[in-house]
């Protein structure tokens, strides 16, 4: 970004801005966050004087709606409700999400979303991976290669009826299960020694500045990254 597409993307003056980085002006603490925001960092990478690192931990903190101690506590109605409120990004970053696809009211929200101005995408574990045995193990079972492969089948008629949808398996270690809309998520900590659904989840919001939703949304965009499209045979086995 060059320092003129800043000071307008911030609605500062160019000279203002080449003045941060040549002459080590500090900005006014609004035009921290603002310039952390189109950067897309977190806005004590760029300064970290004593009031900005407390005024950022403390927009960390905003950004947590609620704490929920178990997945399967989070109200049935909120995964809905935060994905139709979805105009740009509809994210959902797991192993296998099963209870999302098995969901007919989600399917049929996730037709509408790519039908609108939405991008849709939907990242799932690659079934053979070594990640995948392995949080298998670490869950106490040795069956989430089937269970993604239920899911795949359960996406099926969304896979061929809307190719907008992005289907992408991924072999990564994931230590979070991500759902994100536009500005909130709900984030999954993947625990040892127990399933997803018993696991805690934390509602977050986007806050400019505040870096803790970011960390989770910048995860989400990595692995897409280095993922592979859904091809037919994984859908069909044939």
């Amino acid at each position: 970004m060059t320092v003129q597409s800043l000071a307008e993307e911030i609605d500062v003056n160019p000279k203002t801005v080449e003045r941060w980085i040549t002459q080590g002006k500090v900005p006014y603490r609004r035009h921290q966050y603002a310039t952390a925001a189109a950067l897309n960092v977190d806005v004590t990478t760029l300064w970290d004087d004593d009031r900005t690192l407390d005024s950022a931990m403390d927009l960390s903190k905003a950004e947590i709606i609620a704490v929920y101690p178990h997945r399967h506590t989070v109200p049935t109605g909120l995964w809905r409700e935060l994905y139709a409120r979805a105009e740009r990004n509809v994210d959902v970053l797991v192993y296998s999400g099963l209870f999302l696809s098995e969901d007919p009211a989600f399917l049929n929200l996730l037709r509408k979303k790519v039908e609108g101005t939405a991008q849709v995408r939907i990242l799932l574990g690659e079934p053979d991976c070594e990640a995948v045995r392995q949080r298998g193990i670490d869950e106490g079972h040795r069956f989430m290669d089937g269970k993604i492969r239920n899911a795949l089948v359960n996406y099926r008629p969304l896979f061929a009826s809307h190719p907008d949808v992005g289907f992408r398996l991924h072999a990564t270690t994931l230590y979070n299960s991500i759902y994100r809309a536009d500005d909130e998520m709900l984030v999954n900590p993947h625990v040892y020694g127990i399933g997803a659904y018993l696991a805690p989840v934390f509602h977050l919001r986007r806050m400019p500045g505040g870096g803790l939703f970011d960390t989770y949304a910048n995860s989400i965009e990595q692995t897409w990254g280095g993922a592979r499209p859904v091809t037919d045979h994984d859908v069909t086995g044939a």
